[in-house]
């Protein structure tokens, strides 16, 4: 006689689980499932992910960072307060017929959401500038907005906009990304889990794909820095804004046929 291991429910229940949520988020690790699977109410131990992630070879495959000098750095400051401190910076991508087009990110330091990604194939200063205004009109302006030196950020239109509308634009030194750490982290998670998935037919199909997974962003997806919860309900559980109006549409539950294509 010898001893036959038993399969538990909550097991058979996670290997089926599990691969349907990582088809929808095929970029997410473990860490960030577990925190999905915990938001439906099951009380499940992140080993238990772990061991099933990876017996189920679901593991996602990480590019390895870059080393970054250490020497002359500036301390990282961490706003306290939603709308003291934002930061902007540009991407570029490409459409199926080869047109490069250009996305402006918009994130708030202290909550982590992204407030806006403004898509055309050009956006010069004064489109900068609209863009703000247009936020403006939900939200108090920061006090300042951390930027890098590009001709957008220096053109004498977002100037002019930033005296009129009493907003300080701080400039990164040159060749110093890591002093606007927070959108630059924002931007990979932006470029993994939405730009390298997708292959945008025409502008409006890139702008319709993007802005649902902005959404999702806010509303949905686990961060790390703010204990495993999206940027809105850390915002709204913290106090560091007024909640969400009841009107916010709710995303379908990950997985369901309604959710098949990622966002």
């Amino acid at each position: 006689m010898r001893y036959l291991p038993k399969v538990s429910k909550t097991n058979k229940w996670l290997v089926t689980r599990l691969p349907e949520i990582a088809a929808v988020k095929p970029r997410y690790g473990y860490r960030r499932l577990y925190l999905m699977i915990r938001r439906e109410g099951r009380r499940i131990n992140h080993k238990r992910v772990y061991r099933v992630y990876t017996e189920l070879g679901l593991a996602v495959r990480r590019k390895k960072r870059k080393r970054v000098a250490q020497a002359n750095r500036r301390p990282r400051v961490v706003p306290t307060q939603a709308n003291e401190k934002w930061s902007m910076d540009f991407m570029s991508d490409v459409l199926a017929n080869g047109r490069r087009i250009r996305t402006l990110n918009i994130v708030d330091d202290a909550t982590r959401e992204c407030l806006a990604i403004e898509i055309d194939t050009s956006i010069p200063g004064i489109r900068v500038g609209r863009v703000l205004s247009r936020i403006a009109k939900t939200r108090s302006l920061p006090e300042r907005i951390v930027v890098d030196n590009g001709p957008e950020f220096t053109s004498k239109a977002l100037d002019q906009w930033a005296y009129e509308n009493g907003v300080e634009l701080r400039f990164i030194r040159p060749g110093r990304p890591i002093e606007n750490c927070f959108i630059e982290s924002f931007n990979g998670r932006f470029r993994d889990e939405c730009l390298n998935l997708h292959w945008f037919t025409t502008l409006d199909d890139a702008r319709d794909v993007i802005e649902k997974w902005r959404f999702d962003y806010n509303h949905f997806r686990p961060h790390s820095s703010l204990g495993g919860k999206p940027p809105v309900e850390f915002a709204e559980q913290s106090g560091l804004r007024p909640a969400t109006p009841s009107s916010v549409l709710i995303a379908p539950p990950i997985g369901t046929h309604e959710d098949r294509q990622p966002c």
